[in-house]
């Protein structure tokens, strides 16, 4: 069922957002040290701010403000907090994101919509491929839409073909919700191991982390991989933690669909203005009926397009493009969002690493490959899982290694004409 304000015209759903910008102001104003500052510091009567064109008069909020101000956008004592999320931390230290039991509500609300957006319904039971654990959102979120949603979900977590095979043989569900890169691995087993997976009961694939589309909307050499393999229908998927939101595809396959009920969104360019329908622009969000930590105009570091033409679907609301480019250094590996200093950060504090270069390329399926090229003097036993494990411990994901001479890594370090080492290499 699609959401009444959703089949509105984009002016009722403008208008819908403005009549909620008074209360979230009035909040924000009131609770949050980090926006009472910036509401001060530049003099704006929050009171005046009456329409979206007029939230322009708010300064955007970036990655480093709540990296540096965690605590300062919290908006809730803590008796009022009921789950503790993370970010995957990205620019060192995780981001804290307090949920209050509101808080998981919206949540609830904005995954069941957003799989019933992806054709999902009641009769559906979805093998959910990500974690629970770990302070992680999307795990949790996904679990909670599916029960709103009133389907069933066996919650398998990521990896182990052989257990997932097992479940899909036991249980029959008929949906996934994984990153896709994991469902070549599926096929793999499934092919190695003499399973016929193309008649099983598994009909859709809920994807996210990577992504399925190319600019036109046709699919990507990962997303035609996984199709000419086995023919279930995918759809892309994008969020994030600061949101607490998605963008999810329908059938058409044209971009993921926007929720004004839960957000307002921009797409700026670099000099934060608006731009025009088609052209890049950086994803920034307001939140809407977020108690926590609620977020005015953070940009998000991600760029794509957006449209504005109603979809056949019957949805009238904004459909963001596939994510085209990354602000800075950005990395989208295995379905986290990864920047170089998060990498730096857990290799400087490991004993026995002397030094180090990163490489990121493009693999044969178009998704971000990592490889670290590790100099040191000697190899313990077990060191490469040793510092995977670090890995995982810190950002979920664990990058390929490779351990190599310290001379020779201090070469590339040092390339020629270069004044200062350089330790990343972003080969895509």
């Amino acid at each position: 069922m699609i959401p009444n304000i959703e089949t509105k015209s984009l002016s009722e759903q403008k208008k819908h957002q403005e009549a909620q910008l008074p209360a979230l102001l009035q909040y924000v104003s009131e609770r949050s040290k980090f926006y009472s500052e910036v509401f001060k510091k530049h003099n704006i009567d929050v009171s005046k701010i009456k329409t979206l064109e007029d939230l322009q008069q708010i300064p955007v909020t970036t990655k480093d403000d709540i990296q540096n101000r965690n605590d300062d956008f919290i908006c809730v004592a803590p008796s009022k907090i009921i789950d503790y999320i993370t970010t995957s931390g990205t620019l060192g230290d995780p981001v804290l994101f307090p949920m209050t039991d509101k808080d998981l509500d919206r949540l609830a609300y904005n995954e069941c919509i957003s799989f019933e957006c992806a054709d999902s319904t009641s009769d559906d039971i979805f093998q959910l491929m990500t974690t629970l654990d770990k302070r992680f959102m999307a795990g949790l979120a996904y679990f909670l839409g599916i029960r709103k949603l009133g389907a069933g979900v066996v919650r398998v977590g990521g990896g182990i073909p052989e257990l997932q095979w097992d479940t899909i043989n036991r249980i029959n569900p008929t949906a996934f919700v994984t990153v896709p890169s994991f469902l070549l691995k599926l096929i793999e087993y499934a092919e190695a191991n003499g399973i016929d997976y193309k008649n099983t009961s598994i009909n859709k694939a809920i994807c996210i982390g990577e992504s399925l589309r190319n600019e036109d909307f046709s699919l990507t050499t990962l997303g035609q991989r996984i199709k000419d393999k086995w023919d279930i229908k995918l759809y892309s998927t994008y969020a994030s933690t600061e949101m607490s939101a998605a963008f999810t595809e329908c059938s058409e396959g044209k971009g993921g669909h926007h929720h004004p009920e839960l957000v307002i969104v921009e797409f700026l360019g670099e000099d934060n203005k608006p731009v025009a329908e088609g052209e890049a622009g950086e994803v920034t969000i307001t939140t809407l009926g977020v108690e926590g930590m609620p977020l005015l105009r953070f940009k998000t570091g991600d760029l794509c397009s957006h449209y504005s033409e109603p979809c056949s679907c019957g949805r009238k609301t904004i459909r963001l493009g596939p994510i085209v480019g990354r602000r800075k250094q950005m990395i989208k590996y295995k379905g986290t969002t990864l920047y170089p200093p998060a990498l730096y950060d857990i290799l400087n504090n490991i004993e026995g690493v002397t030094n180090y270069v990163v490489e990121v390329f493009t693999n044969e399926i178009g998704t971000d490959e990592i490889l670290i090229r590790i100099g040191c003097d000697v190899v313990p036993e077990n060191f490469e899982k040793d510092i995977k494990d670090h890995f995982r411990a810190k950002l979920r994901v664990a990058p390929q290694v490779k351990f190599e001479d310290v001379d020779v890594i201090n070469k590339v370090q040092f390339p020629e004409l270069s004044r200062k080492p350089v330790v990343f290499f972003d080969k895509r």
